[in-house]
């Protein structure tokens, strides 16, 4: 047993959702017999955090102390158990075909391609198939209908002049790009923030958007995510932040699948 990063659950704040056990690509969350969530062995948590944003409570952390080592091998075992076989080979650390043919019960397939580290759904390699476009005789440039700089979180100031008597974008990071149409359907006539609840230090976010909605006369409020559940999380910071602010506003909230698609 070794000090090692590790998820810790925070009872009390723990409402039971369970999207937190659906985030897990190991498996490592269950919900107990109190409807709290709770790991269901050390050795299928890997540490990594995909779980954390996606927890509307704000309930799970990772923490540093002593366990059992993460085992990508039982990992392995238990998600083909409880998922299935298509789940079971994007767990962390790769085991999948690897496992012996004895523990397997069944022959050995080919080799799958190889999955980023991350245990997050959302970091999953796939390719997306997309039609082939018509042609046409000239090219057409995209008007940008960007009308403020600059549009990251942490770099945007809350008493900037522009965020007076405006509709807001809060948009993941990833979206403009995924959505061909984003300029026209998602930003026009909006001012923009653009952030990532999964890579960014967020700490400061909530504070800074309650400031943002607190100071300035806010029309419309959109929220636009992708449709991996590391990219919720962001929805739970700026409800966070409207709940800081005293504001009453009204959020729409958009998800783009990963075929760049406005999901119904």
């Amino acid at each position: 047993m070794a000090k090692r990063k590790i998820i810790e659950i925070d009872r009390d704040k723990c409402d039971g959702c369970g999207i937190c056990t659906d985030a897990c690509a190991e498996g490592a969350l269950v919900l107990d017999g109190e409807n709290k969530a709770v790991l269901a062995k050390e050795i299928y948590c890997d540490g990594m955090g995909a779980c954390l944003d996606v927890c509307p409570t704000g309930a799970l952390k990772i923490v540093e102390r002593e366990s059992d080592e993460y085992d990508s091998e039982e990992t392995y075992q238990h998600v083909l158990k409880i998922r299935g076989k298509e789940a079971a080979v994007h767990v962390h650390g790769n085991y999948n075909e690897q496992v012996s043919p004895e523990r397997h019960h069944t022959e050995p397939e080919k080799p799958v391609d190889k999955p980023l580290a991350c245990g997050c759904l959302g970091s999953m390699a796939q390719e997306i198939k997309k039609s082939p476009a018509p042609q046409q005789d000239k090219t057409i440039s995209g008007t940008s209908e960007l009308s403020q700089w600059p549009i990251q979180l942490h770099l945007v100031s809350p008493f900037a002049p522009y965020f007076n008597e405006i509709a807001l974008l809060i948009a993941a990071d990833c979206t403009a790009f995924t959505l061909g149409s984003f300029h026209q359907d998602l930003l026009k006539g909006k001012k923009l923030i653009i952030a990532c609840p999964k890579l960014d230090d967020t700490s400061a976010y909530i504070e800074k958007i309650a400031e943002i909605l607190k100071n300035n006369t806010i029309y419309s409020l959109t929220v636009a995510t992708m449709v991996v559940p590391c990219c919720f999380g962001l929805n739970h910071i700026v409800e966070r932040a409207i709940e800081m602010s005293g504001t009453n506003i009204n959020v729409k909230k958009i998800v783009i699948g990963i075929d760049g698609e406005i999901q119904k």
